[in-house]
């Protein structure tokens, strides 16, 4: 894998990660039974965190793209192993 690629799959798993890290401890402003920002919607969160989210993901994606690296440098994953498993036609 050359270095362009494995940071284009990091790049490609940090988005993911982060679109699951983003509602994590959110509590909105209706939640928090405070006034409603006159002009923002009910359900925007009262504190995001986003520093911390950016951390958090940033973390998740790095071991998940080390056990990605893992599983290809051990060819622990194969295409002929697919064409088994799933019991296509070669």
């Amino acid at each position: 894998m050359s270095l362009a690629t494995g940071i284009a799959i990091y790049f490609i798993i940090w988005w993911l990660v982060l679109f699951m890290v983003l509602p994590w401890g959110i509590r909105s402003q209706q939640e928090e039974g405070g006034d409603v920002v006159s002009g923002s919607d009910p359900g925007a969160p009262v504190i995001p965190r986003l520093w911390w989210k950016l951390v958090w993901t940033t973390v998740i994606a790095g071991v998940v793209f080390a056990l990605c690296v893992f599983v290809y440098v051990n060819r622990l994953v194969t295409l002929d192993g697919l064409i088994k498993l799933f019991g296509l036609p070669r």
